[in-house]
């Protein structure tokens, strides 16, 4: 499989590089070329800023998958999808946050998302879950029926920055 992994060079994004080659797909990443730049070398590197639009370098392309670890706002995941909405698969990696009530026992993907009581206020870090969730919207509307989202909770391990 021919996979695209937005972001991949972070926290989270390595592990699923590695997994990806070891599968014996072919990988290629897109992310702005700051964080880690020395990782995979041999890997096809696209550079944008999808936080400030710039994500040229994805058009025209196609990809069986495509794995998205670093959206947290919903007009870059919309404008990412959109444009590759050609692409067999779009796993959107979002958050338990995005739950509208996350500490009930039993959750499961067709409970209720938390619903952003501020719309347009982008502010990451107090409007987390319903960023998330809003993404998630995104994402399934650009490519209806094929989009895959996951929702962690607390992710830790190698590479964890916290």
């Amino acid at each position: 499989m021919q996979i695209l992994i937005l972001g991949g060079t972070g926290f989270l994004g390595p592990h699923f590089v590695e997994a990806a080659l070891a599968a014996g797909h072919t990988v290629t990443l897109f992310n702005r070329g700051k964080t880690n730049p020395h990782l995979f070398p041999d890997l096809e590197k696209l550079q944008g800023d999808r936080r400030a639009g710039d994500i040229a370098a994805l058009e025209g392309r196609r990809f069986d998958a495509v794995i998205d670890t670093s959206g947290y706002l919903p007009r870059e995941v919309e404008a990412s999808a959109t444009l590759l909405a050609d692409s067999g698969q779009y796993l959107f990696v979002s958050s338990v946050s995005a739950y509208r009530d996350l500490f009930r026992a039993g959750l499961n993907e067709t409970d209720a998302v938390a619903p952003h009581p501020d719309p347009g206020n982008e502010e990451i870090m107090q409007f987390y879950g319903p960023l998330k969730a809003q993404c998630e919207q995104a994402a399934e509307k650009a490519m209806p029926g094929r989009c895959t989202v996951i929702r962690p909770g607390l992710i830790v391990g190698p590479g964890d920055p916290t």
